[in-house]
């Protein structure tokens, strides 16, 4: 249940995470939710990893925001660099 959860964050998150980094995303609008869902399910990794979050829950909505702006801002390097080259 708490995959499922993570991925409703997600989907909020990526919604928030275009939100705060406007601009043109290569992939567009549903790949920013897709980032976001991402970006939720390895903030809930990381906070299993380190003990903050126990077995059954998920990342809360601001880990889960974080998450995501940081994959969206890894993708528009990513992917920029690789058209420009």
């Amino acid at each position: 249940m708490a995959f499922i959860g993570a991925i409703i964050i997600g989907l909020l998150a990526g919604i928030v995470a275009k939100l705060l980094m406007p601009g043109r995303d290569p992939g567009g609008f549903i790949v920013t939710i897709l980032l976001g869902i991402a970006g939720a399910l390895v903030a809930t990794w990381l906070g299993r990893a380190v003990g903050w979050y126990g077995a059954d829950q998920s990342a809360g909505f601001i880990g889960a925001v974080v998450g995501a702006v940081v994959i969206l801002a890894i993708y528009r390097v990513a992917v920029g660099r690789r058209r420009t080259d």
